[in-house]
């Protein structure tokens, strides 16, 4: 009989025992954090997060259990360039696996000394929340379009700017009344 695995109260145990995989893909509306770096107004062509979920254990040389989730996501994500300033589509990807350890105090000894990233095992784990945790951090920190779709100015020339550096300095002035010498 085939085990139902819930993504927001997930027995990662279980779930990694089982050797057991979810997958699926949902509106970005439904992930409200990410939805937050969305540009503009919400396109007409649903945005869509395609996520999948593996898990897996490795038996250590002294017969203990390793337990794993991979996980992969990927959206592709409406964007502000920081160039133009116009939208650019950004496809965001993460791909990261977790072992998991019995317990918070044991995740933060190890976390300094491994490699990979470690959290707490748990019974109810929200593996959706995880999904959106790591797409936002693989979000680019300058959405750039490769080439420009309107032509960039690459200079502040500002005609009131010039014409103010024109004027005299009023605290010049001053001091030329002070000393009787008009600046």
């Amino acid at each position: 009989m085939d085990k139902k695995f819930d993504l927001r109260h997930l027995d990662v145990l279980s779930f990694a025992r089982d050797a057991s995989r979810l997958e699926g893909q949902s509106d970005l509306a439904d992930w409200s954090r990410l939805a937050d770096e969305l540009y503009g107004s919400p396109p007409s062509v649903p945005v869509r997060v395609v996520w999948q979920l593996q898990g897996h254990t490795v038996v250590q040389a002294d017969g203990t259990e390793q337990i794993w989730l991979n996980l992969q996501a990927s959206v592709d994500l409406p964007m502000q360039c920081q160039r133009c300033l116009t939208p650019v589509l950004q496809t965001v990807k993460a791909e990261r696996a977790f072992r998991f350890v019995a317990d918070e105090a044991t995740a933060e000894a190890l976390d300094d000394e491994a490699e990979e990233d470690i959290l707490a095992l748990s019974r109810d784990f929200d593996a959706a929340a995880l999904v959106e945790d790591e797409l936002i951090l693989s979000l680019p920190l300058v959405p750039l379009h490769e080439q420009c779709p309107v032509a960039v100015p690459m200079s502040a020339i500002d005609p009131a700017f010039e014409e103010a550096a024109a004027r005299p300095n009023p605290f010049g002035v001053l001091a030329g009344l002070k000393t009787g010498k008009p600046h």
